[in-house]
Order: C-alpha cells, then structure tokens, then sequence
C-alpha cells in the first residue's frame, strides 16, 4: 500500500515532519511518499493562506499519479481543498482535522483542540462542527504562528503546553486533539506529560487511510464528489481544466 502526504504549504521542514510521523504508525507494508507543494504559502493561517494553497495541492495530487498512491492525506489541519481533492481523486483523500476528531471522538466524550492563531482556530471550529463535534469538543488557540513550531527557541511549546492546561482544568477535556500538522512530533511526550489521550492528525490520518484501502472503500463518485465536468479554465488555471475521461 501506498499513502501520499501532500503538505500544501511550501515549507519542506513540515513535509518531512509530517512524513516522519507518518512512518512512525504505518503498518510494516505501508510506503509513505512525501511531497511538499510549490507554489502557495510558507504556512497556511486562515482562509487567504488556504486558498492559495489549493492549486499547489491539487497540482501535486495529479503530478503523483505517475508513480501511483493508494490513498493521500492533506497535511494541514484546515483540511485545505479537502473537497476538491476528493473530488479530483479516485483513492481516498483524508484530512488531519476530519480524521483526529474522529479519532478522539472514539476515545472521549469530551475533548479540546489546540491551535495556533486566533484566526485558525475561527476555521477549525467551524470544521468541527461540521464534522459533527461540536457539542463534544472544544477549540482553543495558543497564539503561535505556525513558522514559530519549528524554532525551539521560539516559547512555541511552552504556549501549547500552557493552553493544554487551561484546557484540561477548564473545558474538563478528556483528550486532547493537537491542531496543527506542526505540532506531530510532540503527541507522545504530551500524552505522556498529560496522562490524557492526545491525538494527532497525521497518525490518525494514516490508519484511516489504511484501513479504507483494506476494506477496499474510496470516495463516492456519486454525487457531491463526482469528478469535476471537462470545460475549459483560462489563465493561469488553464492547466487545471479538467479532462473527459474515457471508459
């Protein structure tokens, strides 16, 4: 089997992040391939940031058919394009926010994710609830911008681990959801730190997308997710126009 992760951020130092983590919870038989967009933003901090970084996205899902993937998962915790890449693809595509909520909801009844920017954690609350999550969990920001996880020298951690407190003492969370993919190396120490369930979006992700290439589901075709209609794009998005697909 093998699961694509698509950063669609620039950054290569997240790609490999993510791509480390990743490995860490694949089965024996699981091939993880990385691949860091290029063309969009450095870090992705809202809808702006999300927006531009869809064409890159997309561009790297399509350009990876080559060698082929059994199942991708975005990198990012905004789910950015996760519809367009289900629409786009013919494998199943996972998204970090979808699949840890999911992940947490199995593990308690109440749970917090914590962010990093006020603005995300806008976006991602309203992704909860849209998964169904709402009256279960809670969504905090710790005022980090996502560049800063990648500095040790930045207080970065100590901010997370800060909200993670107010979160368990707080919102009477059970579990806690780390919401951003740059925050996957630092799961097992908090849980450990924490004695509370703390799942990231990376891992869960992954096991998702085995276990759908094992049952032998993909998304439906049918519907909300059937592939895009052939028509024409102009300008820069010419490349982008969808094809008629034959048989």
């Amino acid at each position: 089997m093998r699961i694509l992760i698509v950063n669609p951020n620039t950054t290569a130092s997240m790609t490999e992040k993510a791509a480390t983590a990743a490995r860490a919870v694949a089965a024996s038989g699981t091939e993880i391939i990385a691949a860091t967009s290029r063309m969009g933003p450095v870090s992705i901090e809202g809808h702006y940031d999300g927006a531009l970084a869809i064409p890159g996205l997309l561009a790297e899902l399509r350009e990876r058919q080559g060698v082929g993937y059994d199942a991708a998962v975005i990198a990012c915790f905004d789910d950015t394009g996760l519809e367009a890449a289900r629409t786009f693809a013919d494998v199943p595509i996972l998204g970090l926010c979808e699949s840890a909520v999911v992940t947490a909801g199995f593990l308690a009844q109440r749970f917090t994710v914590v962010t990093t920017l006020e603005r995300s954690r806008v976006l991602i609350d309203n992704l909860v609830r849209r998964y169904g999550m709402g009256d279960r969990a809670k969504v905090r920001a710790s005022d980090i911008p996502v560049l800063e996880l990648e500095d040790p020298a930045s207080g970065a951690i100590g901010k997370l681990r800060a909200e993670i407190e107010r979160a368990l003492l707080e919102d009477g969370a059970e579990a806690i959801v780390l919401g951003c993919a740059g925050m996957t190396d630092l799961a097992r120490e908090l849980q450990e730190i924490y004695g509370v369930p703390v799942v990231d979006g990376v891992a869960a992700a992954v096991k998702q997308a085995e276990a759908l290439v094992s049952l032998g589901l993909s998304t439906s075709k049918r519907g909300s997710y059937a592939s895009p209609l052939p028509k024409p794009f102009t300008g820069a998005m010419n490349g982008f126009s969808p094809v008629l697909k034959v048989g």
